[in-house]
């Protein structure tokens, strides 16, 4: 009997071990390949094959749809794929014969030939899909084997409800991004991150613009915001450029897979040297471009270019304010932007950056700053800021109305009715550092509560109360701005002159006040004062005791 108990708990101990999610069994899976693939390589082995896998996951769903509704004749028309979103695939290309010849030795060729058949037979994925990628990696057969077992198991279409690919794609690029370091930061901008701007700039409607878009996140975000506010998906349109080769086609195929329809120029390329979106106008701008890019120009090159007019040429040693002055030139006249910029943007004077600076300010193009908390990023621990740039601040916009009405006013939680005052000449300041939650030993995190906190100060900064609401303004229950010492202050143009414009929000919104603990001044300073008292007399000991030591060695006063 007692062997039988050890046993039994054994297994109860077994039992109560937490499942890995489907995530984490594919990394441990793939993280086999180490060694035979470079790290930087690594991402574009796994996240190729989930294409592969989603694709075809929803040509069979889409197929069996045909077959059960009489429709058999039809099931091998392009047509009747396309006009649900899917894409067609030809036989060779599907996973189901993938997974048949798994174990082969040819099995990289035929992965490569299945994603060549892809790309070909679907337009919209032109120039997006690897190329002879798999072969020329010279991976070993049994671990790509394993690796296809993995993602075999991951039905990427069963819950309607739940976006599979979407949380397999964020997973596995943090994870990059996390063991990549640097390099991961070209392709990774945490998810709080963009949820924050997203929520900030609400781009439900019109077109969206990002630069250097990396894997499309700022994209998906913007997506996702519209469906969780019950817009309209087909109201907004996406524009973006990406510099590096396996990035673009990355943000390609994780766009596709969501059914983002998307224009992010005809190859990658070089946003200042090969603008791919020279006449575009747009909406929102969303963007993290790379902090501090050295050397982006030469000394004589762009030095007249028109995205500069108005202003002194941005300096060849950093990038950060030709990253900006190109998103403003890309504004509609009613356009806003938000994006992420290291702090020292906020305060440099180096080589005409506070030139620059001043312009804007004196353009009144800042609406917003945020001081965002430390160690967001995966990939860097430069503190980093979120700017609000806004083309038209007079309230009279003629912009959409916001998704929450249908009237074009925004409502708040206790039904007040909002429309964007006039806020010419002022600028928020909201300083978020104390902000976050720790996730692990080296990482924050904004949670949902942060996010909604930052955003709905600047919504509320930003909007203009309905009569009704002007009586209720001193109301414990008033959605009306306030400024809040230590977190938000708004400002006016004179003040940031005297701060010789200076951007940073520390330096506006000023101490937090001190929480009175109740003990009384008395009680405290007399147990400070005897803390104090008794401390100097243990150092009066010690002093005596080296003295004595120093005095036994032969050396006195």
């Amino acid at each position: 009997m007692p062997p039988v108990k050890k046993t039994a708990r054994k297994a109860a101990k077994k039992s109560t071990a937490p499942a890995k999610s489907f995530e984490e069994s594919l990394w441990d899976t793939a993280n086999k390949l180490r060694g035979s693939v470079e790290s930087s390589e690594y991402k574009h082995v796994v996240l190729s094959l989930i294409f592969l896998k989603f694709v075809s996951d929803k040509f069979e769903e889409r197929r069996a749809e045909l077959i059960a509704t009489g429709q058999q004749d039809y099931i091998d028309m392009v047509e009747f794929y396309t006009m649900q979103n899917v894409f067609y695939l030809p036989e060779s290309s599907r996973w189901s014969y993938i997974q048949t010849h798994a174990k082969q030795d040819d099995i990289a060729l035929k992965i490569d030939t299945a994603l060549k058949q892809v790309e070909n037979s679907n337009a919209s994925l032109k120039g997006a899909l690897p190329d002879n990628y798999f072969s020329r990696l010279q991976l070993d057969a049994s671990k790509l084997s394993a690796l296809l077992d993995a993602v075999s198991n991951i039905d990427t279409v069963a819950d309607k409800e739940e976006d599979v690919v979407g949380r397999v794609y964020e997973y596995f690029l943090g994870k990059f991004a996390a063991s990549e370091g640097k390099l991961g930061g070209e392709f990774y901008t945490p998810k709080c991150v963009v949820n924050l701007i997203a929520e900030m700039i609400e781009p439900y409607k019109g077109k969206i613009y990002d630069p250097c878009c990396g894997s499309g996140g700022m994209f998906v975000q913007s997506l996702k915001f519209v469906q969780s506010h019950h817009g309209n998906t087909q109201d907004i349109s996406v524009y973006g450029q990406e510099y590096t080769s396996t990035t673009y086609k990355l943000a390609k195929m994780n766009l596709a897979v969501r059914g983002i329809t998307s224009n992010l120029g005809a190859i990658n390329g070089d946003t200042f040297f090969k603008d791919q979106h020279k006449d575009l106008k747009a909406d929102f701008i969303m963007a993290n471009p790379p902090f501090n890019l050295k050397d982006w120009r030469g000394e004589n090159e762009l030095t007249n270019d028109p995205r500069w007019a108005g202003y002194d040429t941005p300096p060849t040693g950093n990038a950060n304010y030709a990253w900006i002055l190109h998103m403003v030139s890309k504004l509609s006249v009613t356009g806003t932007a938000g994006f992420v910029l290291a702090n020292g943007a906020m305060s440099t004077n180096t080589k005409g950056e506070g030139a620059i600076r001043q312009k804007m300010i004196e353009n009144d193009l800042v609406d917003c700053m945020i001081a965002l908390p430390g160690q967001l990023f995966f990939t860097t621990q430069i503190p980093v800021c979120i700017w609000i740039l806004a083309k038209n601040k007079s309230g009279s916009n003629g912009a959409p109305a916001p998704l929450s009405t249908a009237k074009g006013n925004e409502t708040n939680a206790a039904g007040a009715t909002f429309s964007h005052r006039d806020r010419r000449g002022e600028t928020l300041f909201i300083d978020a550092r104390k902000i976050g939650s720790m996730i692990s030993r080296t990482q924050k995190e904004l949670t949902s509560d942060d996010i909604q906190k930052i955003a709905e100060t600047y919504h509320s900064w930003r909007s203009a109360p309905s009569e009704s609401e002007h009586c209720q303004l001193n109301t414990e229950n008033s959605s009306a701005y306030q400024d809040e010492a230590g977190y938000c202050k708004s400002v006016q143009l004179e003040e940031i002159q005297k701060h010789d414009y200076v951007l940073t929000p520390g330096r506006y919104v000023g101490a937090a006040p001190l929480e009175d603990d109740g003990i009384p001044f008395e009680t405290k300073m007399a147990e400070l004062s005897s803390t104090l008292f008794s401390q100097m007399k243990e150092a009066t000991a010690l002093d005596e005791t080296i003295r004595e030591n120093l005095k036994s060695l032969g050396y006195e006063e």
